[in-house]
């Protein structure tokens, strides 16, 4: 096994550190350019397009202030479609649904037809090396799907007997670009997974969790598990109630949790108390599924509220979720808005 440094994740931060939680609201020019480049576009075109709305959505965050900076994830569609380019083994499936209003049930799906593999890894290592490169002297972070999400689309096909196997070469793909990550410099690795509020295949949640830490293990201090419920045309996938899985997330074998508030208005808080005793938790305190803009003075209100269950010093502030689902100008401006409220209550500390 390889080793790694011991550092802690994300040191010296300011009390109440802000974050994204991963992806970023697309500039509006890059939905035409993704709907026409694979006929106008050559590979340099590309390359530059994805580069330079990447350096839009950095600068974003620099502006608003964020502690922790992300690279938006704008060279994958709804933070994961893109890697399934990268995996061997895998056919594409007939979709179900391709009129109408946007839903999961348009989502690609697949199905092995070898075994699964990212025999060139999932990219994340150059995404994480060219975010060091455009984000100089920042705290970084990287998320990408965990084992969860990538299995909800990938079907047994004929390769494999059943689920278990499959199951247990994700994991392997996943393990490998985690241990890739931190010998690139990693710190803040997260793992996103809304295949835990909606576990695939009739697994336990224990189960689901399970197949979570064997991505995670022996490298806690360095990854996050962000529990999703979906973000999809800002449309959750499951139903929204947390204390159900609290089994489960108490089972994790990570730093930090990252767990959504603000839309499911500020419900549930008080799973955090027992929560916040094993974990860092990052609350989130700004609603990405709506187009109401906070003041800072709402997410103040928000974050006071989370205090009264977790730590100042354990306690991260982001949003519920990723940005892809909002257009640009609301990005800015709820992130805008987290950066200040979370000042406002610092400055009360």
């Amino acid at each position: 096994m390889p080793s790694f440094p011991t550092t802690p994740i994300v040191p010296n931060l300011p009390m109440l550190p802000t974050m994204g939680v991963g992806s970023y609201a697309i500039p509006g020019w890059m939905h035409l350019f993704r709907r026409h480049m694979r006929d106008a576009a050559a590979p340099m075109d590309v390359a530059e397009a994805f580069e330079d709305a990447t350096r839009l959505a950095i600068a974003d965050q620099i502006e608003a202030g964020i502690d922790i900076v992300s690279d938006g994830e704008l060279r994958r569609q709804r933070f994961v479609y893109e890697m399934y380019d990268r995996i061997s083994g895998i056919a594409r499936q007939e979709r179900p649904r391709k009129l109408g209003v946007p839903g999961y049930d348009m989502a690609p799906k697949f199905y092995a037809t070898d075994r699964v593999d990212a025999p060139n890894g999932l990219g994340l290592v150059k995404e994480y090396e060219d975010l060091a490169r455009l984000a100089p002297g920042r705290r970084l972070k990287i998320a990408f799907p965990g084992p969860l999400t990538f299995a909800s689309n990938i079907l047994p096909g004929p390769h494999y007997s059943g689920v278990e196997p499959l199951m247990d070469d994700i994991i392997m793909m996943l393990r490998r670009e985690v241990e890739a990550l931190r010998l690139a410099g990693a710190d803040f690795i997260q793992i996103d997974e809304p295949g835990l509020t909606f576990v695939p295949e009739r697994r336990s949640l224990d189960e689901a969790a399970n197949c979570i830490n064997q991505v995670t293990r022996g490298l806690s201090a360095h990854t996050a598990v962000h529990v999703c419920f979906g973000n999809n045309a800002s449309r959750p996938s499951s139903p929204r109630g947390m204390a159900r899985l609290l089994g489960a997330m108490e089972q994790l074998e990570t730093h930090m949790l990252v767990l959504e508030f603000a839309n499911r208005e500020m419900a549930e808080l008080d799973i955090l108390g027992p929560l916040s005793e094993r974990y860092n938790i990052a609350a989130g305190v700004v609603d990405v599924k709506s187009f109401h803009e906070e003041r800072a003075e709402d997410v103040a209100a928000r974050i006071r509220d989370v205090l009264r269950f977790v730590p100042a010093d354990k306690l991260t502030i982001t949003a519920d979720c990723g940005f892809s689902a909002i257009p640009r100008w609301l990005a800015r401006s709820k992130t805008q808005a987290m950066v200040a409220g979370a000042r406002l209550v610092r400055e009360e500390l």
